[in-house]
């Protein structure tokens, strides 16, 4: 059954568009000099990128990613944080130039290319050395969830008057928690290990979900209204990389 109401660990709570000025590197062109800040939406890709004779450049990426964006002024170039190469053709523009254009800029691209994988390493060295659960430690950790969350759940339904029909504590990879239209309403174990603000946070959204089943401007309002500190519950979650 599809669950209007979830909560993603890996994207923000509401359904905001990542900010292109993280990872992703921007290089607009066109034949005046000109630059912008044109988004990009990928359609089709293009044969690769010839390989640069710069010392210890990056090996080329396996192919350039062509974007038609009809209201795009001039060529755009974006490094994303895979490393694929992004180009952004105006509406009077041509593979053909695209081409040429991220060609002519294969040094700009090595640097981003080079600046987005130091990123990658940088993340991947602060994963290695967050602790991690023994296999005996999430088994009592996950019973402790089941002990915990759902009693805090039905406490804080009470104290809004609302009705849980169901209560499942899961082991999600991609979800904080969800609410189905009955009532239903699924929590990751995970929530136990944190900061009780931030945990009550996660169970508040969901049940709001119980009177809105989207996060429209009223969702939040609800949410607002019973956890006043929900911004700063959500500031947490993203400092811990939950996005």
């Amino acid at each position: 059954m599809h669950e209007v109401g979830r909560l993603d660990r890996d994207r923000p709570f509401d359904s905001a568009v990542p900010d292109a000025g993280g990872l992703d590197h921007d290089k607009p062109f066109d034949s005046s000099g000109g630059w912008t800040s044109e988004p990009a939406m990928a359609l089709q890709v293009a044969p690769p990128l010839a390989e640069s004779a710069a010392p210890h450049a990056l090996p080329a990426p396996p192919a350039l990613v062509f974007v038609r964006h009809p209201r795009a002024k001039r060529y755009l170039l974006r490094v994303t944080p895979d490393g694929t190469v992004r180009v952004t053709i105006p509406r009077w523009g041509s593979k053909r130039e695209a081409a040429a254009f991220a060609e002519r800029e294969h040094v700009w691209i090595e640097q981003q290319q080079r600046r987005v994988e130091a990123q990658r390493l940088v993340r991947v060295e602060e994963e290695q050395r967050v602790e991690r659960p023994s296999p005996v430690e999430m088994r009592a950790l996950r019973e402790q969830a089941k002990r915990e969350l759902p009693p805090r759940l039905l406490e804080l339904a009470a104290q809004y008057a609302l009705t849980v029909t169901r209560i499942s504590v899961r082991n999600q990879r991609s979800r904080w928690g969800s609410c189905s239209r009955s009532g239903h309403v699924c929590l990751n174990w995970r929530l136990v290990q944190m900061p009780a603000m931030v945990r009550d946070y996660v169970l508040i959204h969901e049940l709001m979900h119980l009177k809105r089943m989207d996060h429209s401007p009223a969702f939040w309002k609800l949410v607002a209204a019973a956890c006043p500190a929900y911004k700063k519950a959500r500031a947490w979650l993203r400092s811990q990389g939950a996005r």
